[in-house]
């Protein structure tokens, strides 16, 4: 009879703990989903010099490397950088500075000279190309040409 009670009991407590648990998972996944919901993200667009698909892996990893920074996209023909934040972890401008120190140029910071050297090849772009942020193409102008 003492087997049967202590038996009982044991899983009484078991399906105690059980429960318990349970309602605990219930309660952390209710909380996190809280905390997501008020994060205010905030985006951003500015130029950023570069010329290659090895430019932009470059420049999204510093962007993406920034607490704070949800996603980066930098777009090799527009010259633009599209970012996605959270304003209470990071502002625009550590964004800036955070590629600057990458070796390249935005458009409020010049990019590290120690990391341009750095750069492989095909990525030292000209520090004086335009920032083409609407993406439409500049025909050259030949009009000192005779052709």
């Amino acid at each position: 009879m003492k087997r049967v009670i202590l038996n009982v009991a044991i899983i009484a407590t078991m399906s105690f703990v059980s429960c318990k648990s349970e309602a605990k998972k219930e309660t952390q996944e209710t909380t996190k989903t809280e905390v997501t919901e008020k994060v205010a993200i905030t985006n951003a667009s500015f130029g950023v010099r570069g010329n290659c698909s090895m430019c932009k892996n470059t420049i999204e990893t510093a962007a993406n490397g920034v607490a704070g920074v949800t996603n980066a996209n930098w777009d090799v023909n527009k010259k633009k950088i599209d970012v996605s934040f959270d304003a209470s972890k990071t502002d625009e401008m550590t964004i800036h500075k955070a590629i600057a120190a990458s070796g390249y140029d935005t458009e409020k910071v010049s990019g590290s000279e120690e990391a341009y050297k750095n750069l492989p090849g095909c990525c030292k772009y000209d520090h004086e190309m335009e920032m083409n942020q609407s993406g439409e193409l500049k025909a050259e102008d030949h009009s000192s040409h005779n052709h």
